[in-house]
């Protein structure tokens, strides 16, 4: 039998607190990344054919996976760990191990790995990728098919700098039924301008928005359409900072593709009323945008200079005007906070009333310019990576203990998804020119009784799923780890120094022009 490279990508959950391994039997949104790198499998490598398999953990709820992380005859297995973020990089680790002592080819990739210094790992048998995929994906493939890995790939680079993204290989009709909707995710672009302290996009894609063809996304989108995919999530931080996104918009009217999606947009979206009208026609049925605060001294303190609080209520009103919903996102948790200011928070957003609202507890994420800054002033006091997940409070806050913070924050869920709020969001739909069918109505009440019922129970809804599958431990594999890393718990990464990142942003919170429109990035992340 000739030889052959089987390729296994997988996409690590991570710990809960009580060990298991997060799985759910049905997810809300598939991880963008995983499909990207797939379709980057080329058909052969060093005159060997290849074989690919992707897996998303989160919802994986049988173990029958991890029999792909064993060398089959005639072949070598390169097990790749993409994506993996700091709260995920001890089942990262653990999954390297398991397979690196089967004998597999493992390399991991990701955030963490780009923004993290990760050198007490390296010369262990595993490798470490800390750049966008495009940049070492080839080389990795063909020395896994020649046998052998090199230590580490990407050392002094991070970014592609002009996007050759594949079309996409959709999922197949088994891996979209593991969603509660059939959804993928396509990067358009990649890239911020700004530079807010607690955020990790600059450091991992840039702060130029660089961005693919459009004919390569319209031909992802017809890929998946044809594959059963009925939801996009365009996974680009800014949208609307996307030279192209209007062209690209008006691209998909004329195509009549006829795919529902939505997008994630900085809050400078409530001055720009015919990107909304476009979005709207080309079938965008809610936009993500990160608010934070409402507070505008606390805002400039996170160097999220770009938002106004007096512009919010602009975008509810621009979105509800072309029938798209509003979603956004609140941090609690910021150094000013207290719990007066937090309920004072809730209560104005409820006043605006976005259509949703989700809450996350501020973290220091490893490798930001926040986190560093924390470290520096020995405010980190949680020693585990795996809590390193915006849901639970990890550093000395100067005016909340972890339990009032972790009460505050179910508090915002439970109030925010009242009765009368849902109500008026299925109100909402019903009259939206008669784009709100049945089903999409019974869908935001669905949403609103899951969000409440985890707010109820202390679970994070925007945890990736429902219905939670506790099938395996930390204890299953903490032993490979040990063995291969020599450790139990990662220690707190130092922060990798990268190179300068591009043009500052001015007075105002904006980026130059040119660096605005200039052309995103996926890591093996």
């Amino acid at each position: 039998m000739s030889p052959s490279l089987k390729v296994v990508i997988i996409k690590p959950s991570k710990y809960m607190v009580d060990g298991t391994v997060e799985r759910f039997y049905r997810g809300f949104m598939p991880n963008s990344t995983v499909p990207h790198i797939r379709s980057m499998v080329p058909a052969s490598a060093n005159h060997q054919p290849t074989e690919t398999r992707a897996i998303d953990e989160y919802v994986h709820t049988d173990l029958n996976y991890l029999n792909l992380l064993e060398p089959a005859r005639h072949s070598h297995t390169l097990v790749a760990l993409v994506g993996v973020q700091s709260h995920q990089f001890h089942r990262a680790l653990d999954l390297a191990a398991l397979a690196h002592r089967n004998g597999c080819l493992t390399v991991i990739g990701g955030p963490h790995i780009m923004t993290c210094d990760t050198s007490m790992f390296h010369g262990r048998g595993v490798s470490f990728a800390q750049c966008e995929a495009e940049l070492v994906w080839d080389e990795i493939v063909n020395d896994a098919a020649s046998g052998e890995l090199k230590p580490l790939y990407g050392d002094g680079v991070r970014w592609q700098e002009n996007l050759e993204s594949p079309i996409l290989v959709p999922p197949s009709k088994e891996e979209l039924k593991r969603y509660i909707v059939p959804m993928l995710g396509v990067y358009p672009a990649r890239g911020c301008p700004f530079l807010c302290n607690f955020c990790s996009v600059t450091k991992i894609a840039g702060r130029k928005i660089r961005s693919q063809s459009i004919a390569t996304t319209i031909a992802s989108l017809r890929a998946a359409k044809t594959a059963g995919v009925n939801t996009v999530m365009f996974t680009s931080d800014n949208f609307n900072k996307y030279a192209q996104a209007e062209e690209l918009l008006q691209t998909m009217i004329d195509e009549k593709l006829g795919m529902k999606f939505f997008v994630q947009c900085d809050t400078q979206i409530a001055n720009q009323e015919r990107l909304m009208e476009l979005l709207a026609r080309a079938g965008c049925y809610q936009v993500f945008v990160g608010v934070e605060s409402f507070n505008r001294e606390t805002l400039i303190a996170a160097n999220k200079k770009q938002n106004r609080p007096d512009t919010y209520l602009n975008i509810v009103s621009l979105c509800k005007a072309n029938g798209i919903s509003s979603h956004f996102s609140n941090i609690i948790g910021f150094p000013q906070d207290t719990e007066n200011s937090i309920d004072s928070h809730l209560d104005v957003l409820r006043t605006i009333s976005p259509n949703w609202a989700s809450f996350y507890i501020l973290c220091p994420i490893p490798g930001t310019e926040q986190y560093d800054d924390f470290m520096q002033k020995n405010l980190i006091v949680e020693p585990n990576l795996d809590r390193f997940d915006t849901t639970c409070l990890t550093w000395r806050h100067p005016n909340l203990s972890p339990a009032k913070l972790a009460e505050q924050l179910y508090k915002c869920y439970r109030k925010f998804n009242s009765i009368g709020h849902s109500l008026k969001n299925i109100h909402k739909i019903a009259r939206q020119n008669g784009r709100g069918s049945l089903m999409e109505r019974l869908g935001s009440l669905a949403m609103s009784s899951f969000i409440r019922y985890c707010s109820w129970r202390s679970t994070h809804p925007m945890s990736g799923g429902v219905a939670r599958a506790r099938v395996d431990q930390v204890s299953n594999y903490i032993g490979f780890r040990k063995r291969v890393f020599n450790i139990e718990l990662a220690p707190l990464p130092k922060s990798l120094k990268l190179q300068t990142l591009e043009q500052p942003l001015d007075s105002a919170g904006k980026a130059p022009l040119d660096s605005r429109v200039s052309q995103t990035f996926t890591t093996i992340t």
